[in-house]
């Protein structure tokens, strides 16, 4: 089977899982992330983050972004422009407008994506050597690559990690996973 193939059977499966949590399950494991994010010092240091607002059942940041903001941390949002994804700086939620896939994004200029610290990464699918599965788009592969040095947090469900993630030559990796269960570090050597 070829990758592309195996990415499609492995969305379906990724987003019916993750689709099956319960709301209280959902709760809890959102609360768990939020945590595990607060004592991560790659965010705590930051100067700005770039965060995201979540789809139906991506993992909700929105606790975290607002706890970033509250110490004084700077957070961007994407919006996506054709087949890029530009960054611009939301200091109130409320900011937000519907976007692609009516997906919430901010409505004010765009700023240097140089000036990002740290990156909070939604994705389908995830695995323990930083592989990463988005939602096909491609957005995020050529985001991350122009973004130098910013340290790459995947964020999703416990239930969300898989043994390998399919890759092509244009898949980016990300340097943690963090879930309600744990933050995984990715080794260097597999950054790309």
């Amino acid at each position: 089977m070829e990758p592309q193939d195996r990415k499609v059977a492995l969305r379906r499966s990724a987003r019916a899982a993750r689709g099956s949590l319960a709301p209280a399950v959902r709760a809890a494991a959102t609360a768990a992330i939020r945590s595990r994010l607060g004592e991560l010092p790659e965010l705590t240091s930051a100067r700005a983050v770039l965060v995201y607002a979540a789809g139906s059942t991506e993992v909700d940041v929105s606790g975290a972004a607002a706890d970033l903001r509250g110490a004084g941390i700077t957070t961007l949002y994407p919006r996506v422009r054709g087949e890029n994804l530009e960054v611009a700086a939301v200091d109130d939620p409320a900011q937000l407008v519907p976007g692609h896939r009516d997906i919430p994004e901010p409505a004010g200029h765009a700023i240097d994506i140089t000036a990002v610290d740290a990156i909070l990464i939604p994705g389908v699918a995830f695995d323990l050597r930083g592989g990463r599965l988005g939602q096909g788009g491609g957005h995020y592969d050529r985001l991350l690559p122009r973004i130098g040095d910013a340290v790459r947090v995947g964020v999703a469900f416990a239930c969300q990690i898989v043994p390998t993630v399919p890759r092509v030559d244009h898949d980016v990796s990300v340097d943690l996973i963090v879930t309600e269960r744990s933050t995984q570090r990715i080794p260097d050597l597999h950054r790309t």
